[in-house]
């Protein structure tokens, strides 16, 4: 065989070789794409994604988009052929695995944090929507989360009222851990709860609660820190009732960011007049009951969809801004917003027309 071919057929047999080892051999990474964006003033699956009763709504329009990322499951394993394509793709985003599943979480254990993470966005954009229209949310701390095997279990319930920590009024989520961690591992802390029972009931029948217990458990120590510190093993969360019916209705997304928009559709259902003025409004972030907005993940991703699906304009996180800015799609207008505030004020502009003051990303 001349020296030619035989090297022709070589590298050929080379190139065959490493191709199949691209395409067999999985690579520790995930990727990100742009996923649905769906418009909170309008219907999904045939029903309102947001449904208000006994409060009088207004007609909307326009688009108030709340947007999202699809990425690649945990049992997933790309080759080395589908990463390098990914890298090269402008529109995807590939990230090492632990990225998006981090510590081994499964799947499973993915979606419920995020179904979670999205309970909650709902309660804090109602909470945020009704404050910006002086209407009055009556709140309490509850227990979130029981940690299995912690000194907690069978003693705290989800759902239970703490009203108060060693005889200390309990106001915020962040009160019990500090009154918890004064104690050093293996003392005993006192908690005064409305049992969820008793606190389901007494909304039922909209009445004040009047069952409350006094349960008393012993700390132990948690390092996940680097300092060991005193703990019962439960997360403490925010509980409310609203003076009327919210429902969001929006199925197969998870996560916290959704928030902001959901809570500008709220607003904008109950006032007069469109937000919008008729633009193509989308966003994202995250939102807190005080109406403060959040950063989030797969930024890039979520212009890309918005603008794909007709945006003209992106209610961005400030801590977001700079990551966005890096590669804003053509016809999108990138608007800074740290609070929900500062959205309405942006949507005034937008819907009056007068655009060139806005607080625009990369200014």
């Amino acid at each position: 065989m001349p020296r030619r071919t035989a090297t022709m057929l070589a590298s050929t047999l080379m190139l065959i070789a490493l191709l199949c080892a691209g395409v067999f051999i999985p690579v520790p990474y995930a990727e990100m794409s742009p996923g649905p964006t769906v418009n909170t003033l309008g219907d999904h699956d045939g029903e309102p994604v947001l449904q208000i009763a006994g409060k009088k709504t207004y007609a909307t329009s326009g688009h108030l988009n709340m947007t999202t990322v699809r990425v690649t499951s945990a049992d997933y394993r790309m080759n080395l052929v589908e990463a390098v394509y990914g890298w090269l793709a402008h529109d995807n985003k590939v990230v090492p695995h632990e990225t998006l599943y981090p510590d081994g979480k499964t799947e499973e254990q993915s979606t419920q944090e995020n179904a979670e993470e999205f309970s909650q966005s709902q309660e804090s954009a109602k909470v945020a929507a009704l404050k910006q229209l002086d209407v009055p949310v009556k709140s309490w701390v509850i227990v979130s989360t029981v940690v299995k095997g912690s000194p907690a279990q069978g003693k705290l319930h989800a759902g239970d009222v703490i009203k108060a920590v060693d005889g200390t009024a309990v106001k915020e989520p962040n009160d019990v851990a500090k009154l918890v961690t004064k104690h050093k591992p293996g003392q005993d802390v006192r908690f005064t709860i409305v049992p969820a029972k008793e606190q389901a009931a007494a909304e039922k029948e909209k009445r004040t609660p009047t069952k409350t217990q006094d349960i008393s458990m012993t700390t132990t120590t948690s390092d996940d820190t680097g300092e060991k510190r005193a703990i019962v093993g439960i997360s403490a969360g925010t509980d409310h009732t609203f003076p009327f019916t919210i429902d969001i209705k929006l199925a197969d997304v998870g996560g916290p960011s959704a928030g902001l928009m959901f809570a500008l559709g709220i607003y904008d259902k109950l006032t007069p007049g469109s937000l919008t003025g008729g633009r193509f409004v989308a966003g994202t972030g995250t939102i807190d009951d005080a109406g403060k907005v959040g950063p989030i993940g797969g930024i890039e991703m979520k212009t890309v969809g918005a603008r794909a699906k007709g945006a003209q304009y992106f209610l961005t996180p400030a801590d977001n801004c700079a990551a966005a800015a890096k590669d804003t799609p053509d016809g999108l207008t990138l608007i800074k917003v740290g609070t929900i505030q500062d959205a309405l004020g942006a949507l005034k502009d937008i819907r009056s027309g007068d655009t060139a003051d806005l607080p625009k990303c990369g200014k």
